[in-house]
């Protein structure tokens, strides 16, 4: 039996939204001031707010400070979402939705903007300093290096990183940019990229096809970070603390699915640029995930896995990363691990990646939270698994810290559910039932249903033009197949006419900022602090850079709160030009809907 198209989308989407079935083709006419006010608001940023192009997260109205995921230099490139990155995919699906030319020029200047600041070896860092390198070390033995909390700005490896999707989501926007108008300086900028991506592939063992957290590997690379010689004298006995299995940036990482965003990136390549060698690489990665799933009765996954045998622990074992990510499973990758076996079924027909779902559910189903952990700690509500579980005890282990700053404080894990972490949540929200359900619809599928999502799929060798937009959904690996259903939000008149009547006359739209940050005053002081002022907020003393909600900052003096101070923001601009974009596709796009080649 052939499958529908809705049958299929229910089937080849990890995350079902409202789908627009006609266009409203007299919309324009109807509210002529929508596309005119997304002009506006796409030349400020560009002409105003952009440096060269690039972008960062936040910036108050008169550029006097501007943020990134830290406080960050006029001159940088932030590429984090939702950075240069998330403002180009937006600029382009604008393009896309109006056919005006204007988004397209800017799209392409934040495309090179990108091509700027990729690293030679072909991928690129979380941020990137126009001002150049020295101006960037500056930056890192400054900001990044007082940012208690942000362990991964302390140290500058001048290598690319495959963390939070910077990489990808900059690769996607080149080959988006490429695919447009064949631009060479893209081109050139895309092939760099997606040699680095293949180069980087782990080779050999039970590691083979996954991805490290950076590459090329860097020797000075830290391998611990500090105790502090005094401690407090409340500090628990038992506890566990540091990066426990060493320089975490070669483990093989599922954190935020690195390897789901390279899968997605080169099945796009494949599809698009008629690679069927890429075929190898993906198989290989779809692999590692699945050979990495830990024996029953705890059979889930961790942030990362050692690539190699080390410490006399084998090869594809659990490991630690920062001082807050101990060595231990983890609820929410197990989670988005399955849904990852679940893409790599419909992708390739292959049973084999439905066969230990049953454990991993099973397993999250034996350490859920608590009463009493919800009870005695805030922080849990809503949450229904801890983020960490022990190996072999299957207990929960939660992370704290103790001082003030980078200097004199530092983390440490146990079993004590109180006082956690506010900065990386201590319980995630996981929902077996889903995973279960899925599993259940997929492992039904008939021969016959199974052959037509292989046929569609974009590993069959069929050429499958990206999805038109990025912005308002971004897409999941199921929207690459053939005739996979396009997935814009629904958006009124009436919201998109707010939406554009809330720029007023500053052609952008200002919104509370989610964080501040403390000025770099000098390195952080090691005198002892045994309080727990610190203990559960985002930012430590007055030398810790690391951003927080002035509105409840810690209880301690000269902390009071405080107003969060307006500002514009690239996530704001993403989110409400995504809905301007799906309003405008409606009319511009009609009654097509779906990835069939055009």
């Amino acid at each position: 039996m052939s499958l529908t198209r809705r049958s299929f989308g229910l089937l080849a989407t990890a995350v079902p939204v409202a789908v627009l079935v006609g266009g409203h083709q007299t919309v324009q006419a109807a509210v002529p001031g929508i596309p005119a006010a997304m002009r506006r608001a796409a030349a400020f940023f560009d002409e105003q707010l952009s440096y060269r192009g690039a972008y960062v997260w936040s910036y108050l109205p008169d550029l006097s400070q501007t943020w990134g995921e830290m406080a960050a230099n006029r001159t940088m490139c932030w590429v984090q979402p939702p950075g240069t990155p998330s403002i180009g995919h937006s600029l382009l699906d604008a393009y896309h939705a109006t056919g005006d030319e204007s988004f397209y020029r800017a799209a392409s200047r934040t495309g090179l903007a990108l091509a700027a600041a990729q690293l030679p070896v072909g991928g690129w860092n979380y941020v990137h300093d126009f001002a150049g390198t020295k101006s960037l070390r500056g930056w890192y033995d400054t900001v990044g290096a007082n940012g208690w909390r942000l362990e991964e700005f302390q140290h500058y490896y001048g290598n690319a990183t495959f963390d939070d999707a910077g990489t990808s989501s900059a690769a996607q926007l080149i080959l988006r940019l490429y695919l447009e108008r064949g631009d060479h300086r893209f081109g050139a900028a895309l092939d760099r990229a997606l040699r680095f991506v293949v180069r980087a592939q782990i080779r050999g063992g039970i590691a083979d096809g996954g991805w490290p957290q950076r590459f090329p590997r860097f020797e000075g690379a830290v391998k611990d970070t500090p105790w502090p010689e005094v401690r407090p004298p409340w500090l628990p006995a038992g506890i566990r603390h540091g990066m426990e299995d060493g320089d975490y940036t070669g483990h093989v990482t599922f954190n935020d699915d690195v390897l789901g965003e390279n899968i997605k990136f080169l099945l796009m390549c494949m599809s698009t640029l008629d690679k069927p060698g890429l075929a190898g690489p993906i198989r290989r990665a779809m692999d590692c995930l699945r050979r990495l799933q830990q024996p029953g009765p705890q059979a889930g996954w961790a942030l990362q896995h050692l690539a190699r045998a080390s410490g006399g622990r084998p090869a594809g074992a659990p490991a630690g990363a920062r001082s807050y990510e101990p060595r231990a499973l983890a609820t929410h990758t197990t989670q988005t691990n399955v849904q990852q076996l679940f893409h790599y079924f419909r992708l390739t027909g292959d049973r084999v990646f439905l066969d230990r779902v049953p454990e991993a559910i099973a397993w999250l189903d034996s350490c859920p939270l608590t009463a009493r952990q919800h009870a005695e700690n805030p922080l849990l509500a809503g949450r229904t698994h801890p983020t960490f579980v022990d190996l072999e005890t299957n207990r929960a282990r939660f992370v704290h810290r103790f001082g003030s700053n980078v200097r004199n404080g530092a983390y440490y894990t146990d079993n004590d559910h109180r006082a956690t972490l506010s900065h990386y949540s201590g319980g995630r929200v996981i929902d077996t039932a889903a995973l279960r359900a899925t599993y259940e619809q997929l492992r039904a599928l008939t021969p016959a249903q199974v052959a037509d999502l292989k046929a569609r799929s974009p590993l069959s060798g069929v050429a499958v033009p990206l999805p038109r937009y990025f912005t308002p959904r971004e897409p999941q690996l199921g929207d690459l197949f053939l005739g996979a259903p396009s997935q814009l939000p629904v958006v009124s008149d009436a919201e998109a006419k707010a939406l554009a009547d809330g720029l007023g006359g500053n052609d952008y739209w200002l919104t509370p900022a989610d964080a501040i940050t403390n000025p770099y005053r000098g390195p952080s002081p090691a005198t002892p602090y045994a309080g727990k002022a610190y203990m559960s907020k985002h930012v430590g003393d007055l030398y810790d850079t690391s951003p927080y909600d002035p509105l409840t900052p810690p209880e301690e003096p000269p902390y009071r709160p405080k107003e969060r101070p307006p500002v514009i923001s690239t996530g704001t601009y993403v989110a409400n030009m995504g809905k301007l974009i799906s309003w405008a596709a409606a009319g511009a796009d009609g009654a097509s809907r779906t990835n069939e080649p055009r």
